[in-house]
C-alpha cells in the first residue's frame, strides 16, 4: 500500500478515517463520478494505492455497522452434545462518505483530491478529511501544503482560508472541462508552533460541531 505505514490518522467520533484500500475504490469512484466533470478512472486510484510510494490516500465513514442479531447462549444439552456454537455477529464496513489524497513531492505535500458524498456535503466530512491530511503532512515532514481550486468554488476556498491557505498564484485554463482558471493556495506557516496551535483549535471546533450534529440527528 502506498505511503508509510507509521502515521497517526485523525479520528473524531462518530467518524473514522482510514487509509484507502483497493476494496474502497468502487465506492470512491462512485463519489468521484458525481463530484467532478472529469473524473479519475478507477485505475488511477489503484495506481496511487499500489505503485506510488509517495501517495497518502484516505476514506472516511461512520463507525462500523454490526449486525445486531442476538446470539442465544448454548443450553446444557447443547454443550453436552458439543454442538457447534452459532456464528458471531456479522461486521460490515459502513459506506464511504468521502475521500482524500495527497502526494509528497520532495518536501511539499500536494493535496491531489478531496470530495465527499453529495448527501454529506456541508456536514464536516470534507473538513475532517482536510484536517487529517494536514496532520499527516506534518508527520511526513512536509514544509508546506499546497493545492489547486477552481476560481468559482468559493465554498472550498473559504474552507481552505480557514486553515490558513493563501492564494499564491493562478493556473490559466487549468480545468479541461471548461477552461476555468485554478487558484494555487498554500499554507506557508506550516511547521510553526503557531500553526500547530491553530490546528488544535480548529480540531476542537470540529469535534464540537460533529458531536452536536450527531446528537441532533439521534434525536430525530
Amino acid at each position: 500500500m502506498s505511503g508509510a505505514a507509521d502515521i497517526n490518522i485523525l479520528q473524531i467520533p462518530p467518524f473514522q478515517v482510514e487509509r484507502m484500500s483497493l476494496d474502497d475504490v468502487p465506492e470512491v469512484s462512485a463519489i468521484e463520478q458525481v463530484s467532478f466533470p472529469l473524473a479519475w478512472p478507477e485505475r488511477a486510484y489503484r495506481y496511487e494505492l499500489i505503485e506510488n510510494p509517495k501517495a497518502y490516500f484516505f476514506v472516511t465513514r461512520r463507525s462500523l455497522l454490526i449486525n445486531q442479531t442476538q446470539i442465544a447462549p448454548q443450553s446444557w444439552w447443547q454443550r453436552l452434545l458439543r454442538l457447534p456454537t452459532a456464528p458471531g455477529p456479522e461486521i460490515k464496513s459502513a459506506p464511504v462518505l468521502g475521500y482524500s489524497g495527497l502526494w509528497l513531492m520532495v518536501d511539499e505535500a500536494h493535496i491531489a483530491t478531496i470530495a465527499s458524498h453529495p448527501e454529506w456535503r456541508g456536514r464536516g466530512v470534507g473538513e475532517l478529511l482536510l484536517l487529517n491530511m494536514l496532520r499527516v503532512a506534518q508527520q511526513i515532514q512536509a514544509i508546506n501544503t499546497t493545492l489547486e481550486v477552481r476560481v468559482s468554488n468559493q465554498a472550498a476556498q473559504n474552507l481552505y482560508r480557514k486553515y490558513n491557505f493563501e492564494e499564491v498564484g493562478r493556473r490559466k485554463a487549468y480545468y479541461q472541462d471548461n477552461r476555468e482558471d485554478a487558484l494555487i493556495m498554500t499554507v506557508t506557516v506550516f511547521q510553526t508552533q503557531a500553526y500547530a496551535e491553530r490546528l488544535n483549535e480548529l480540531e476542537q471546533q470540529l469535534c464540537e460541531r460533529l458531536d452536536t450534529d450527531e446528537h441532533r440527528s439521534t434525536r430525530k
